[in-house]
């Protein structure tokens, strides 16, 4: 059974959790002398064995951790274990990037122009869904995308088409008639380039095993609609011999990089991601969970920065970037900074929350904040944003606007704004906690620079 404190969104929770108690231990010792390094490494050997990662790996790791960590030069434990942190940190790293100098370039669409980008995997390995979530990721960004199923081996592939797609409002094509994928492809994508959309999507068939009439379907889609990127989707479910795969694939199709997806439901994706590190196809996103938007893209040192429960400041800017617009932001700021805190501005704060996706995907990405929300309290923490956002929604500009917590507390007004959003007296107490509590923190952020 899993632990209760461990948030089942959180990519590779059960390893991350390890690997962060394993570092915090270290902190509790006033000396770190060679049997406390030596307890340490051996629980962050047994975390990774058990996520199913390459015990090669893991063995060249621990003595690339003893070489960097000279005993003999720590003194206090905080600093052996920021030392100890930074070197698990450079190894996790270093493995993750397959032993790469050179990082490579990201595919990005160019705006402006058609992109077609061919997904490519076996079937049961969450293509489809990982094609509309895909989708969504660039539409956020400004993109148009569309969809074409060129599925036609399996019942039902294009139902599920266009059913995500009409969700997540993104035009699709595929044909309940037509055989030949090669041909629905084609007319799919030539639609879409006279409809002007600059990110064509195109789904292909997949089969249980690596068979060789999937691999000739392949070519013969590729060929038709020429792709500009072909991404192979990887169920992470299969640990280690995610290799295997990903090395027939790249034989026969031109892969430029990898999607790997499941990573929220077992305890193997230690394996898949090492593994594919191992092929050298860069890694381009991950899948960390059902929902449209459980997907990100993936970077190795803020993964594991996040892995180790140290956060990533610049992933969770790239999250405020996106719900937050630009041209709001330094208005934004600028009321903080004088210390205009208002319901309005609480209001706002939560919506923006909202659109951030999931809660404890957010709070992982913040430094020592990994871990602060126990499984299955998400739900509970989401309807309580809503029950205050609708009390907010009976309050009038005067009651949004004001600094002044006097007003707000008038028990006449409290009562009307209960009564309004259809909620108890109670609710509006815990709203104005709320409020205070946010104030207060928001107080202490004056003058404060924002991570870069």
């Amino acid at each position: 059974r899993r632990p209760d404190h461990v948030q089942s969104t959180m990519v590779l929770g059960e390893l991350g959790s390890a690997l962060a108690g394993a570092l915090r231990k270290l902190g509790e010792h006033t000396v770190v002398d060679e049997e406390v390094m030596d307890a340490c490494l051996k629980e962050v050997t047994k975390a990774l064995l058990q996520a199913d990662v390459n015990v090669q790996y893991v063995v060249q790791m621990k003595k690339n951790i003893v070489k960097q960590v000279n005993i003999q030069e720590l003194a206090a434990g905080l600093n052996a274990r920021k030392l100890l942190e930074k070197a698990v940190f450079n190894e996790l790293v270093n493995m993750l990037e397959g032993g790469e100098t050179e990082v490579k370039e990201k595919f990005v669409p160019k705006k402006g122009k058609p992109n077609v980008v061919m997904f490519v995997g076996l079937q049961g390995c969450g293509k489809t869904t990982t094609c509309t979530k895909y989708a969504y990721h660039w539409q956020k960004k400004g993109y148009k995308p569309a969809l074409v199923c060129a599925d036609t081996f399996r019942a039902g592939a294009f139902d599920q088409l266009k059913q995500n797609a009409t969700k997540a409002r993104i035009p699709f094509y595929g044909s309940y008639t037509e055989t030949d994928p090669a041909k629905i492809a084609a007319d799919g994508v030539e639609r879409f380039k006279d409809e002007k959309n600059d990110l064509i999507i195109v789904d292909t068939s997949g089969r249980h095993k690596q068979e060789d009439s999937l691999f000739e379907e392949m070519r013969q889609v590729a060929a038709a609609v020429q792709p500009d990127m072909t991404i192979f989707v990887m169920d992470s479910s299969i640990g280690q011999a995610a290799q295997d795969q990903a090395k027939a694939f790249k034989a026969t199709v031109d892969v430029g990089s990898v999607i790997i997806t499941k990573l929220d439901g077992h305890a193997k994706g230690g394996g898949a991601i090492s593994a594919v590190a191992g092929t050298r196809s860069p890694i381009a996103f991950i899948g960390t969970g059902e929902h449209i938007d459980e997907f990100e893209a993936f970077d190795t040192k803020p993964f594991v920065s996040r892995l180790l429960g140290l956060g990533d400041w610049t992933g969770f800017i790239d999250k405020i970037n996106d719900v937050i617009p630009m041209d709001q932001q330094p208005e934004l700021m600028d009321k903080l900074a004088a210390g205009q805190f208002t319901m309005r501005i609480l209001y706002e704060q939560f919506a923006n929350i909202q659109k951030m996706g999931p809660m404890s995907s957010v709070m992982s990405m913040i430094p020592g904040m990994d871990g602060m929300l126990p499984k299955g309290q998400e739900k509970a923490s989401q309807a309580k944003i809503k029950r205050m956002m609708c009390l907010m929604d009976s309050m009038t500009d005067e009651e949004l606007d004001t600094t002044t917590l006097k007003i707000l507390q008038d028990p006449k007004r409290m009562e009307r704004i209960g009564r309004g959003a259809g909620r108890g007296p109670g609710d509006v107490v815990e709203l104005m906690e709320e409020y205070k509590r946010m104030s207060k923190m928001m107080g202490k952020m004056k003058g404060m620079k924002m991570p870069k």
